[in-house]
């Protein structure tokens, strides 16, 4: 089965953020993932990193202002600098924090910019900011997500994401796969993982509908993780979903599937 790491940003939220920290690795996890780190120091995040014996794994490059609605900056050229200045940022929690990927969320087209040049600026951008990641060994992903969830973004399906990552031309740019994203816009799941394993860095899994847990929906996961297992995918999957009830009720799905977690999951200790 493969390695799931906990997204605290949808797991926990019962709690504080930096007591996530805790939960998860109470719960069992040994990985956690997460959107922005960028509200706390990095000395904050790793000492909770370090307190519970936890890898980081995953965070996304600033994203503009999200509480109005804006979902990335990366096509925007009258905003290059502050794209760039948000590069430097994620590279300083990444060495911080010792995190080997990080996501960039694309966003909407920018309004009054010819679609032209928004993807010049697009493509611009995620090629300096490949290459400025790869001289600290992380790697950068850009992710497709679902146009029923968000209306207008960029990137709705893999065959676009893969596409521009073609364009980019580095080595150091992958495709962040969602699991439920993807279902909602494309679907043919198994096949796209399998076609694409090699250009995949990191995948996240929520049922559809309602993206909860895994089990609650029509996403048949168990063949999907038995395939992610015979291609030999070696990754991490983050567990990004919306708990039906509690974290730790919902978990009950991992049991049985994760062998790498630690006792608490593996043994049902905290989940009764």
């Amino acid at each position: 089965m493969p390695r799931f790491s906990a997204n605290l940003s949808m797991l926990f939220t019962e709690l504080p953020f930096l007591d996530r920290f805790a939960a998860a690795a109470s719960a069992g996890f040994e990985a956690v993932e997460y959107m922005f780190p960028y509200d706390y120091t990095p000395d904050q995040l790793a000492a909770a990193l370090r307190r519970n014996h936890l890898s980081q794994i995953l965070f996304n490059l600033p994203a503009g202002d999200w509480a109005r609605g804006e979902r990335g900056i990366a096509g925007h050229p009258d905003r290059v600098a502050e794209f760039r200045n948000g590069v430097r940022a994620a590279a300083t929690f990444a060495h911080a924090l010792e995190c080997p990927r990080v996501n960039c969320l694309v966003g909407f087209p920018p309004v009054g910019v010819a679609a032209e040049t928004a993807h010049r600026t697009l493509v611009d951008n995620l090629r300096h900011a490949a290459e400025a990641l790869q001289g600290d060994g992380v790697l950068l992903l850009v992710e497709p997500i679902n146009r029923f969830d968000m209306a207008g973004f960029q990137l709705s399906g893999s065959a676009d994401a893969l596409a521009l990552i073609d364009e980019v031309g580095s080595d150091n740019l992958k495709l962040q796969y969602d699991i439920y994203h993807m279902q909602r816009s494309e679907g043919e799941l198994s096949s796209t993982i399998e076609k694409n394993i090699d250009r995949i860095g990191h995948i996240q899994v929520a049922d559809n509908p309602g993206r909860g847990e895994p089990g609650t929906g029509e996403i048949n996961f168990d063949f999907l993780f038995r395939l992610l297992d015979r291609i030999g995918y070696d990754g991490w999957v983050g567990c990004e979903y919306k708990p039906k009830n509690s974290t730790l009720e919902g978990l009950t799905w991992l049991r049985g599937r994760a062998s790498d977690l630690r006792p608490a999951i593996r043994d049902d200790a905290r989940l009764q």
